[in-house]
């Protein structure tokens, strides 16, 4: 084992893209069309799709989330409490932070193997089915 470097993991691009066939799966029962980015660890863009529909707002919003979530290991619904924070609140000015929910670290092993971002709903619509993509991920 070196002392000067460690080993780390990242999402194959065969879990990425069917994490984004859960995702829009999720968001259609849900009812929304959505925009769905996944990141690689180092959070650049792995995965990537647009609905027809969605907003082309929403293209950079899901990436930013998606990077969030895998730059910090948190959900960008944390975030939204966490800037409320005295002491944190000047991370709201961090290029890329983004602090609204629809933003999940991928997780495998307790290690950050990536991040996905959803956009295009609602706050709610977007965690509910980045929410229920991930449950159906871990199956």
């Amino acid at each position: 084992m070196s002392v000067n470097s460690f080993t780390s993991h990242s999402i194959t691009k065969e879990a990425a893209a069917r994490l984004i066939a859960l995702t829009i799966a999720a968001s259609e029962r849900v009812g929304f069309e959505p925009v769905v980015a996944v990141v690689d660890a180092s959070g650049n863009l792995k995965a990537f799709e647009r609905s027809d529909r969605s907003s082309y707002l929403a293209v950079n919003i899901a990436i930013d989330k998606a990077y969030t979530a895998a730059s910090f290991g948190l959900s960008t619904a944390q975030w939204v409490d966490l800037l409320e924070d005295r002491g944190a609140s000047n991370l709201r000015h961090v290029p890329r932070v983004m602090a609204a929910a629809g933003g999940f670290p991928i997780m495998e092993d307790g290690a950050i193997i990536g991040g996905i971002g959803i956009s295009g709903g609602s706050w709610a619509q977007d965690q509910e089915a980045g929410e229920e993509a991930l449950t159906n991920f871990a199956k």
